[in-house]
């Protein structure tokens, strides 16, 4: 399993409109081939900021897969807008088993 980790930064005031996108997003990656999981929290000293992990059964599956689909280019349309600076996105592999 790989664990995508993106930091989002949403411009303030606009917290609310983008969890409301967020809402109508998430099922366009929830569909997607190799999707295992996802998880969207939010900053408590920085309401702004949002942790978004999403876990795939490969980085293939996400870059190859999710990125290059149409649902993608709606999920851009969504979401992208709200985003101040853009987010860096990583991909972790477990090393340690969780509780």
């Amino acid at each position: 399993m790989i664990r995508e980790h993106a930091l989002l930064t949403v411009r303030p005031g606009s917290e609310a409109r983008f969890e409301a996108a967020f809402a109508q997003a998430r099922p366009l990656i929830e569909q997607q081939p190799g999707f295992r999981g996802l998880s969207l929290s939010r900053g408590v000293e920085s309401w702004s900021t949002y942790l978004l992990l999403v876990d795939w059964e490969s980085v293939e599956a996400h870059e190859e897969g999710f990125r290059r689909s149409p649902e993608y280019d709606r999920w851009r349309e969504l979401l992208h807008g709200f985003y101040e600076p853009f987010p860096v996105v990583q991909h972790f592999a477990q090393v340690a088993p969780t509780d």
